[in-house]
């Protein structure tokens, strides 16, 4: 009983984390969408890079405003020239993990 209540647990849980992700490929694949919608669908991702670039630059406390991370802006900058001059995203991730990890080694 008790292992096939994990195993039904473990599937449902995968069902639910996988359909999510999956659906709306294969949603969109059937017919197209708007263009408006896909217009504001295009901006998601530098949106959703936005965020996670703030949140790792920027200390979260209750009760203040938040603190900037400063090895972390410094690694930033060499990101951004590269971003800037090669448009390349895993050269700009690559550049901001060695600037960090040079940062972090001073």
């Amino acid at each position: 009983m008790t292992n096939s209540y994990y195993l039904l647990t473990l599937f449902g849980c995968a069902a639910v984390t996988w359909l999510p992700r999956v659906l709306p490929f294969v949603l969109t694949k059937a017919f197209a969408l708007p263009s408006a919608i896909e217009k504001f669908l295009s901006y998601l991702p530098m949106t959703i890079l936005t965020a996670l670039l703030l949140q790792s630059l920027l200390t979260f406390k209750s009760g203040s405003f938040p603190s900037l991370r400063f090895p972390e802006i410094l690694a930033c900058i060499p990101a951004l020239i590269v971003g800037i001059r090669t448009n390349d995203l895993m050269k700009i991730v690559l550049t901001g993990v060695v600037a960090i990890a040079l940062l972090r080694l001073l």
